[in-house]
């Protein structure tokens, strides 16, 4: 199962090594990876996605607790999470296909970019699984350039209230 974990930090050089450098030693797989500042710059939000049963991720829980700058974890796993990806594709677009693929990025509720006479540039922001289906659905048009971002996630405010 994929688990998400929100790990708060303090905003500090090395780190992101020292976080990486657990996952390395452990021989912890790292599905995605997102890093930034949060309101306070302070402090940054690193967003970990990984692949692991339950126990595997209550070790890691444990082995980031460790280090010194880690200040908070939440899993975010389940539906009580907003979770999202960026992705930038340039496509393929010779004018027989243009209309197709314009209907297609209307389907996903994407946005274009840029276009020239053969190339689109399109913009997509979505949860994990609806950006995967993107790539594959525009793989068909030749995907000139790729950009995807890692998982990031919040939890809904109602979660929070219903926890107390």
């Amino acid at each position: 199962m994929r688990h998400v974990l929100s790990v708060l930090v303090n905003n500090s050089a090395g780190v992101l090594s020292h976080v990486s450098g657990l996952f390395t030693r452990r021989s912890y797989n790292i599905d995605s990876l997102s890093v930034g500042e949060t309101a306070d710059p302070g402090k940054s939000i690193i967003t970990l996605v990984v692949s692991e049963d339950e126990a595997m991720v209550r070790q890691i829980e444990k082995q980031l607790y460790k280090l010194v700058d880690v200040l908070e974890i939440r899993d975010l796993t389940g539906e009580d999470a907003l979770k999202r990806e960026l992705v930038l594709v340039t496509v393929k677009a010779e004018p027989a296909r243009r209309s197709e693929i314009l209907t297609l990025i209307d389907v996903f509720k994407a946005t274009v970019v840029d276009m020239t006479e053969s190339e689109i540039m399109i913009e997509l922001v979505a949860n994990p699984r609806r950006v995967t289906s993107f790539i594959q659905v525009f793989s068909e048009f030749t995907i000139l350039e790729m950009a995807r971002t890692g998982t990031i996630a919040l939890e809904f405010p109602t979660a929070r209230k219903t926890r107390v």
